[in-house]
């Protein structure tokens, strides 16, 4: 069970990253936000736990995986840096996800960080 879990991650990781590679940026930040969307509990209320809970870290490990090359970090930081200005009152939340999911995105989330 857990190797078909493991392998269902990773199609849809690859999946993702081919939809990313293969579409301009209104459609790269969609599957952002599809992603972060994921969140959308812990971004709004802080709940549950207050920890961002499984599906969400799911989705951060996705995004993750998904900015492992320079380009792929770029186009993943500008959408992230999208949602955070339109989403401005939830953007500590959204800022704080990667951390408590043990992830790393390649950047800081933050409306200051460059992302070339």
């Amino acid at each position: 069970m857990a190797r078909e879990k493991s392998v269902m991650c990773m199609v849809m990781v690859l999946g993702v990253a081919s939809i990313i590679r293969g579409t301009g940026a209104a459609e790269e930040c969609s599957t952002v936000t599809a992603l972060v969307a994921a969140c959308s509990s812990f971004v709004n209320y802080g709940t549950p736990d207050p920890t961002p809970g499984a599906p969400c870290c799911v989705a951060m490990t996705t995004l993750s995986n998904i900015a492992s090359s320079t380009e792929m970090r770029q186009a993943v930081c500008r959408c992230v840096m999208d949602l955070i200005t339109t989403y401005n009152p939830n953007a500590t939340a959204i800022a704080t996800l990667p951390g408590f999911c043990g992830v790393s995105l390649g950047f800081t989330i933050d409306p200051n960080t460059d992302c070339e």
